[in-house]
């Protein structure tokens, strides 16, 4: 059953290779095959209105948050960490871009997602790696960590995670019984995720972003729910035997070179990415 979400994310990240200049700020050369027979149906809004603020936005958020991500597992594989767990994992198509060499990738979503997944891949005639473990669970009932370890995963060696695209559509509760869970892999793994933050922390863009996007996301079926501000999200993954290592803006998530463009994508203040690093201590209850 393909996904919404997981589509407007892939189109917006294959459309940046089209629509925007260079530099690009994250090639994702396999998005656009990915979207099979709808490609040209979702880049075409983006071909047609690749100025309008939204659409800017959407591809922004998109490649921001991958760039992030996929610079500090660079960062992390290098130092030896050799799992990778991709949490909603949609089209992320990391493991199909990555080549030899890179960590076991654990790809969890919904299994009518990762059936659907499979079905794309397999349709562009993209190989799935020996090293790549689809792992299916609901993240809104099922702990993340006992699904993995049904599927291999060791939990007594770091991994880093990214849990990216998913917390602003789950409730407070369960973005912390996630995080709680994952405060329980060995110290050391790390984990990046993006969340809104309430509306008096957004600037003019991003309050005009979510004016626009959020109603449409609602009736869709999907509103968002998990709103944080970046000391609250700081705060509960302290409480989860986390340390938080960043807190970055669109604008700080990526090299200030990428800033110099002749094109439509203009960082704003709503979504913030957050690294953290599990410290094997948990506070006191």
């Amino acid at each position: 059953m393909p996904s919404r979400t997981a589509l407007t994310a892939a189109a917006a990240r294959a459309a940046h290779l089209i629509v925007d200049a260079e530099p690009h700020i994250f090639a994702d050369t396999l998005a656009l095959p990915l979207l099979g027979d709808r490609a040209e149906e979702l880049v075409a809004y983006h071909r047609l209105h690749g100025t309008h603020p939204v659409l800017a936005g959407a591809r922004l958020a998109a490649t921001t948050r991958g760039r992030f991500t996929e610079d500090r597992l660079a960062a992390a594989v290098a130092r030896g960490t050799g799992q990778y767990v991709v949490l909603g994992a949609g089209l992320d198509s990391y493991a199909y871009r990555a080549g030899p060499g890179g960590p076991r990738v654990f790809e969890v979503d919904h299994p009518a997602t990762q059936d659907w997944k499979r079905a794309a891949l397999a349709a562009a005639g993209i190989a799935v790696p020996p090293d790549v473990v689809f792992v299916p669970a609901d993240l809104e009932r099922d702990p993340p960590v006992t699904a993995l370890a049904r599927h291999g995963f060791d939990p007594a060696r770091p991994a880093f995670v990214s849990w990216l695209g998913v917390t602003m559509y789950l409730t407070p509760d369960a973005v912390g019984r996630t995080l709680a869970a994952l405060g329980g892999l060995a110290p050391g793994t790390e984990v990046v995720l993006d969340h809104m933050v309430p509306e008096e922390r957004r600037d003019e863009l991003g309050r005009m972003y979510a004016a626009a996007v959020a109603p449409v996301a609602a009736e869709g079926g999907e509103p968002w729910r998990g709103i944080f501000a970046p000391e609250d999200m700081a705060a509960l993954l302290a409480a989860h035997g986390f340390a938080v290592r960043e807190q970055a803006w669109q604008g700080e998530s990526v090299d200030a070179a990428l800033w110099d463009r002749s094109d439509a994508l203009r960082p704003h203040r709503l979504p913030m990415l957050t690294r953290a690093a599990v410290t094997g201590v948990r506070p006191a209850s």
